[in-house]
């Protein structure tokens, strides 16, 4: 494991945390680092940073980041995904929206309006030593993972993310 990437990730998490809260921005991470935060410990080397913001809050937390030293970069559409790099790192920003029902659902883009899974916001704070960090739930990180290549035809299930489901549906008590 790259001990000096995963240290250079978390501070920046810690970063964008404080940038969030700073701007009244709600943000939690998903994907690996999600999972880590809900294990409680690295468990493997990670790519980028995701996240979760609300779309509602986009302007501001591009504000927060730009005048901190974040880069944007080119990615999705801008109303689905915000991307930025600083440091080598990048983060990445899926955007949700409510539905008239009150589902949480993808903000734009091609998806605009597709539910994400029930409850994933329902989770308690994370944790990775003494920085603790919003996350979505550790079932809707087995749901993401599991549906991905069915909902994004074409990307196959990488190894990684079928280790991480072992991970988290062990951590949950599940049968594998």
């Amino acid at each position: 494991m790259d001990r000096e990437r995963s240290g250079r990730q978390l501070r920046l998490i810690g970063e964008t945390v404080g940038i969030a809260k700073a701007c009244g921005v709600e943000v939690r991470l998903r994907g690996g680092w999600a999972m880590d935060f809900f294990l409680g410990e690295v468990t493997r080397d990670h790519e980028d940073i995701d996240w979760f913001a609300w779309a509602a809050d986009a302007a501001a937390l591009t504000d927060g980041l730009l005048r901190s030293g974040w880069e944007p970069l080119p990615g999705p559409p801008p109303d689905q995904q915000l991307d930025f790099v600083k440091q080598g790192v990048e983060s990445s920003f899926a955007l949700l929206d409510r539905d008239r029902s009150g589902r949480v659902v993808v903000a734009g883009g091609p998806w605009a309006g597709e539910s994400w899974p029930e409850g994933m916001l329902d989770a308690a704070e994370g944790r990775l030593g003494a920085l603790r960090c919003g996350i979505i739930s550790a079932r809707a990180q087995i749901e993401i993972k599991r549906m991905t290549p069915v909902w994004v035809p074409g990307r196959p299930r990488r190894r990684k993310d079928a280790e991480d489901i072992s991970r988290l549906r062990s951590a949950l008590g599940l049968k594998a």
